[in-house]
C-alpha cells in the first residue's frame, strides 16, 4: 500500500477512536465509530485476495448494522428524555438496544460469529489492529454507560462469551481463529465485571491489549499463521518461541504471569457480589481456553518439525525492527507483583 494512503488511514483510525473517547455527546461518539470503521476497511482489502474482500464485506455489514442500532437507540433515548449526553441513558428499551449494538461492535457472544471469519481473511498486522485498537472505542462507551446497562443481560452474555470462546477454539488449527476465540473469551471476562467494578474492566482491557499485542507481534516475527508453521519456530529462534509459550500461559491466566491478575480480581469481586455459581462457571470455562493455549505451547516447544540437516539450529531469523517486543514480553510476565500499585492507580 502507498505509504501516504497508509498514514492517512492509520491517522483516521486514531482520530476516530480519540473522538469517541473524548466525546460526551452521542452523535459525536457515533461519528468517531464511523470514522474508525471506514478507515479499517481499506486496510483489510490491501491484500487483494478473495478472502480479504470477504472479510471486509462481513466487517462492513456487521459494523454498519451495529452503528445504525446505536444511532437508533440514542435517538429513542433523546426522544424519551430530551438528553443527548452519554451518561444520561435512562430509557430501558434504549439501553437494551445500546448493549446489543456495542456487543455486536466488540464481538461479544452471541453476536460473535463475524469475528473469527473476518480475522481469518486478514494479514497478521491488520488482525492485531482489529483485535486491540478497534476494541477501545466501543468498550469505552460501555464503561461510560456501565451504571445504566442491564446487569442480567451483561452477565448472560459474559458467561456465553467465555464458554463459546473456549469451546470454539478447541478444534482450530489456524492461529488467527484461535486468537479470535481468545478475544471473545477475554471480552466475556470484561463484560462480567462491568456493572460491579468498571475499574477492573479497564485493568482487564489493558492487560488483554498487552498480551494480544505481544502475541501477534511474535507471530508476525515468526511468520506463523497455523500450528504446522508454529512447530518450526523453536528451530528458528528458541528464545522467541519460549517467550511465546509464556505469553500463551499468560493468556490462559496461569500464575505467576500477568494474565492471572484480572481473572483473580474479577473472581474475587464476583464472590463479594454473592455470585458464586457464575464465578464457578467462569473459572471452569477458562479451562477450555487454557486447553488450546496448552495445545499451541506443545506445538511450539515439544514438537520437532521434520529436519534433514544434522544441525539442531537450522537457520537464524534475520534482524527485524521490532524493538518494542522485549518490553511487551517483560510486561506480559512480570506485572503480578505490582498488583497493589495498579489497583491504587485505577482507584
Amino acid at each position: 500500500m502507498n505509504p501516504y494512503a497508509l498514514s492517512i488511514l492509520l491517522s483516521s483510525l486514531a482520530v476516530g477512536t480519540i473522538t469517541t473517547l473524548s466525546s460526551s455527546h452521542w452523535f459525536l461518539a457515533w461519528v468517531g465509530l464511523e470514522i474508525n470503521t471506514l478507515a479499517m476497511i481499506p486496510l483489510m482489502t490491501k491484500m487483494h485476495h478473495p478472502r480479504s474482500t470477504e472479510s471486509a464485506t462481513k466487517y462492513f455489514l456487521t459494523q454498519a448494522a451495529a452503528s445504525a442500532l446505536i444511532l437508533f437507540s440514542t435517538i429513542m433515548n433523546a426522544w424519551a428524555t430530551g438528553e443527548w449526553a452519554i451518561t444520561t441513558m435512562n430509557d430501558n428499551s434504549s439501553t437494551f438496544m445500546l448493549t446489543i449494538a456495542l456487543s455486536i461492535k466488540l464481538g461479544i457472544a452471541p453476536f460473535h460469529l463475524w469475528l473469527p471469519d473476518v480475522m481469518q481473511g486478514l494479514n497478521l498486522t491488520t488482525c492485531l489492529i482489529l483485535a486491540t485498537w478497534q476494541k477501545l472505542a466501543p468498550m469505552s462507551l460501555m464503561i461510560m454507560t456501565n451504571h445504566q446497562l442491564n446487569t442480567s443481560l451483561l452477565i448472560t452474555m459474559a458467561v456465553l462469551s467465555t464458554v463459546i470462546g473456549g469451546w470454539g477454539g478447541l478444534n482450530q488449527t489456524q492461529i488467527r481463529k484461535m486468537m479470535a476465540y481468545s478475544s471473545i473469551a477475554h471480552l466475556g471476562w470484561m463484560t462480567l465485571v462491568l456493572s460491579f467494578s468498571p475499574n477492573l474492566t479497564t485493568l482487564n482491557l489493558m492487560i488483554y491489549l498487552m498480551l494480544t499485542s505481544s502475541m501477534f507481534l511474535m507471530m508476525t516475527t515468526l511468520n506463523s499463521t497455523n500450528i504446522n508453521k508454529l512447530s518450526t519456530s523453536w528451530l528458528k529462534t528458541p528464545l522467541l518461541a519460549s517467550s511465546m509459550m509464556i505469553t500463551l500461559m499468560a493468556l490462559g491466566g496461569l500464575p505467576p504471569t500477568s494474565g492471572f491478575l484480572p481473572k483473580w480480581l474479577i473472581l474475587q469481586e464476583m464472590t463479594k457480589q454473592h455470585l458464586g455459581a457464575v464465578s464457578t462457571l467462569m473459572a471452569m470455562s477458562a479451562l477450555l481456553s487454557l486447553f488450546f493455549y496448552l495445545r499451541l505451547s506443545y506445538a511450539i516447544s515439544l514438537t520437532t518439525a521434520p529436519n534433514t540437516s544434522n544441525s539442531n539450529m537450522t537457520w537464524r531469523m534475520t534482524h527485524n525492527q521490532m524493538q518494542i517486543l522485549p518490553t511487551m514480553i517483560t510486561l506480559t510476565t512480570m506485572m503480578l507483583p505490582i498488583t497493589p500499585t495498579l489497583l491504587a492507580m485505577l482507584n
